[in-house]
């Protein structure tokens, strides 16, 4: 004989508060803040879309507060902010940047029209947290073109210009033409008489004589 025969009354005050319980936590469950409006190939698409950047020439106006709708945001650590920024921008770091107060900052930011730009040591470093929040819908979120490393450049140069492209420019970790001209043999050494080499052939061991 089941429980629910001897006790029925019981067991349907069980089942009712057990159905509240699942009811209350459906109502009061916690609401994602923001949800993925593209996905990542959508947004590696947009990667090749020039409104995906924000050119340096442009840093002038932010530099000289001519420009109140742009924030810039380093994504590099506390250590490194430390070292040097640019003026005026503010300091959040990747690993931060989705937590929740940082988030409404942004969505704010949106709201109120503000372009924000992201940067980091180099432009690599701000293309993963510019797609995360493209894919979430942040249609004003920019990579600063060369990343702080370009800034630091023209900063610390003579010129007082950022309208050239030299951010573009890559440094070669490793000479590739000169290996490659090393691997490859000349005309002379190609042609080298191959009768000429001496090949030494291992002799055979000889037999043993004899029985056992």
């Amino acid at each position: 004989m089941h429980v629910h025969e001897l006790n029925p009354k019981k067991t349907l005050i069980v089942l009712v508060a057990f159905v509240l319980l699942l009811l209350i936590g459906f109502l009061t469950m916690k609401k994602p803040l923001i949800n993925y409006q593209l996905d990542m190939k959508q947004s590696i698409e947009m990667l090749y879309d020039s409104n995906a950047y924000f050119h340096p020439s442009k840093l002038v106006d932010v530099l000289n507060k001519t420009e109140q709708k742009v924030v810039l945001i380093d994504l590099r650590n506390n250590f490194e902010f430390g070292q040097g920024a640019i003026p005026g921008a503010e300091n959040i770091s990747t690993v931060d940047l989705t937590r929740e107060e940082n988030i409404e900052r942004l969505q704010e930011f949106q709201k109120q029209g503000v372009t924000v730009v992201f940067y980091g040591e180099d432009q690599l470093e701000a293309n993963g947290p510019w797609m995360l929040f493209n894919q979430l819908g942040f249609n004003n979120v920019k990579i600063l073109l060369g990343g702080y490393n370009f800034y630091r450049e023209w900063q610390d140069s003579a010129t007082d210009s950022l309208m050239d492209d030299s951010y573009i420019r890559g440094v070669p970790r490793y000479d590739f033409t000169e290996v490659a001209a090393g691997s490859i043999l000349s005309d002379e050494e190609q042609n080298t008489d191959k009768s000429s080499i001496n090949i030494t052939r291992r002799k055979k061991p000889a037999v043993a004589s004899g029985g056992c």
